[in-house]
């Protein structure tokens, strides 16, 4: 346990500078909202097999404070970036850190999954790391919500532990008709499916 006069120390701001798709980023984080030290294997892992044409426009789903948003943004500076969560914290670090990165093609607001975004919205991409305890009636939501969000020819692309692997792997095939594992590693795997 922390003592008292730890305590105004432990509410500054933690910065993490990383390079994200060939993008360097300096990241404001917070204790309390997910991998504050660090950007997380998963994000690590996924961003190695995201690829972004620059007119793109692309959804960020749970973005917390904003590595995959951020750095897809930076990827595609003729289209836009949509990052959303539903935790407040997270969004305002994201838009905190699109201004500190100087990225004015990106925007984070509150949204549980994809129930405050416009439904009139279609995205070429659709990214997220997938947090572990989502919950399968939550999930399939995500994937039927995604779907409708999709221009045809969208892809979909998670990133999610791998005891999830299974799960995504049918729900992609049922969902999309199709499901493609991009990358394995010892704890993570990528899948992609795409809106045909």
């Amino acid at each position: 346990m922390f003592m008292r006069n730890d305590i105004n120390k432990l509410k500054q701001d933690l910065s993490i500078k990383t390079n994200l798709l060939n993008h360097d980023l300096t990241l404001k984080t917070r204790w309390g909202v997910f991998s504050p030290r660090a950007i997380d294997d998963g994000t690590i892992l996924l961003m190695k097999y995201v690829q972004v044409n620059e007119t793109d426009k692309c959804l960020d789903l749970g973005c917390g404070y904003g590595p995959i948003g951020l750095a897809v943004a930076k990827s595609c500076p003729k289209g836009e970036v949509h990052l959303v969560d539903k935790d407040f914290v997270a969004v305002e670090l994201s838009n905190i850190n699109a201004k500190l990165n100087h990225i004015d093609n990106a925007k984070a607001y509150l949204s549980d999954a994809f129930l405050s975004v416009q439904k009139d919205l279609y995205f070429d991409q659709i990214i997220s790391n997938v947090p572990a305890k989502v919950g399968r009636e939550q999930l399939s939501i995500i994937l039927y919500d995604a779907f409708d969000a999709l221009k045809p020819g969208g892809k979909i692309t998670f990133v999610t532990i791998n005891g999830l692997r299974h799960f995504i792997k049918d729900n992609f095939k049922s969902v999309f008709g199709n499901y493609k594992k991009l990358k394995q590693g010892q704890k993570y795997t990528v899948s992609q499916a795409i809106k045909k």
